[in-house]
């Protein structure tokens, strides 16, 4: 098992790192000089970076460059989070600062607990060649931890306050449905127009309200290199209160299948195809046994939460349209974007789990 895989110096995202540490020097933090930061592989959007602090390593974590879309990359409500999360939840790293004047470097940026571990990458994550059997543990592993999330109460780590719970699902519906909108100016395409109409045809169902990570993913938890047990679960910008079946949903968006459509093959977000994963319903009913919700009703957070999917993957096609510094690959993801629609409705057609 390897450790941490860091970007070269050349591929490496550029920070001012003279005015961080000037400004980190006036807030009692300590940058480390001689221990330059090195910018973690992986991930679509933010920015993540190993730094050394007089006090031990640390991680900082900013948006990248540009504009952003409404309600992503949310380093206050991470920090928020993650400063009083920690108390409930073991595998929550804490929140140790919140920069807030964007001057410093043109974002606001945090400072994260350092847990070392591995993160697993891709489809085909190396770590996994010489241990074939280990996706049914990782299976649980993933479901268990969603779990363990859903049955925080919010109100004892002060987080009760962290969104709006009633209506959650509806808003979601509205919302992610005028994204698909804005991405499609001359109109939806046949396969976003019968996902939004089966959507818009159906009650949304209420359900309880817990705290949701809001894109749990084997590639948001860091893994113990020996046992593959989850010592950490990052990535919490988008950390709310909602209903805990769209969570889950959002988890099962990225859990490919092997007789998937080819879309979810080249979505390669997770490795469930292989190594002896379980299924999406052998998941669901590891969830249900675990947290004993019904999910009579889940037909309708797995297709809303392949719109959402989708509708991400156009915001990032459509910013490398605008944008000719973007990474390559996000100049195919409007064809991935269509396959993810149709996948959506073969699930809505109950042709897919």
């Amino acid at each position: 098992m390897t450790g941490p895989r860091f970007r070269a110096p050349a591929d490496t995202a550029h920070l001012p790192w003279l005015k961080i540490a000037a400004y980190l020097a006036s807030q009692g933090l300590q940058l480390d000089p001689a221990t330059p930061p090195r910018q973690f592989q992986g991930g679509l959007a933010n920015l993540n970076f190993l730094v050394q602090l007089a006090t031990g390593p640390a991680v900082l974590r900013a948006p990248p460059a540009g504009p952003l879309p409404k309600g992503a990359h949310d380093m206050r409500r991470e920090y928020r989070i993650l400063s009083r999360l920690w108390r409930a939840l073991p595998v929550a790293p804490r929140g140790l600062h919140l920069c807030e004047d964007e001057t410093v470097c043109g974002r606001p940026f945090i400072l994260v607990e350092y847990r070392p571990g591995i993160v697993m990458t891709g489809d085909r994550p190396p770590e996994l060649d010489s241990r074939q059997g280990a996706g049914e543990y990782l299976g649980e592993v993933l479901i268990d931890t969603l779990a363990d999330i859903h049955a925080v109460d919010p109100a004892s780590v002060d987080l009760s306050e962290l969104g709006r719970p009633d209506g959650f699902l509806q808003r979601a519906l509205d919302g992610w449905i005028a994204r698909a909108e804005a991405c499609a100016p001359n109109g939806l395409s046949p396969a976003a127009h019968k996902v939004v109409t089966w959507l818009r045809a159906r009650p949304v169902p209420r359900g309880d309200a817990t705290l949701l990570h809001n894109d749990i993913k084997l590639d948001n938890l860091i893994l113990d290199p020996q046992t593959l047990a989850a010592v950490a679960v990052v990535d919490w910008d988008q950390g709310t209160l909602g209903d805990p079946l769209f969570d889950l949903a959002t988890l099962l968006s990225y859990w490919t299948e092997a007789g998937d459509p080819p879309a979810m093959h080249q979505l390669a977000q997770m490795p469930t195809a292989n190594y002896g994963f379980p299924s999406r319903r052998e998941a669901v009913a590891r969830y249900a046994a675990r947290t004993g919700r019904n999910l009579s009703e889940f037909r309708f957070h797995r297709v809303l939460a392949l719109l959402k999917l989708a509708v991400i993957f156009q915001q990032l096609h459509q910013r490398a349209l605008r944008d000719p510094a973007t990474p390559p690959q996000y100049a195919g993801f409007g064809a991935l974007a269509d396959g993810i629609l149709e996948f959506a409705g073969d699930v809505a057609d109950d042709r897919y789990f």
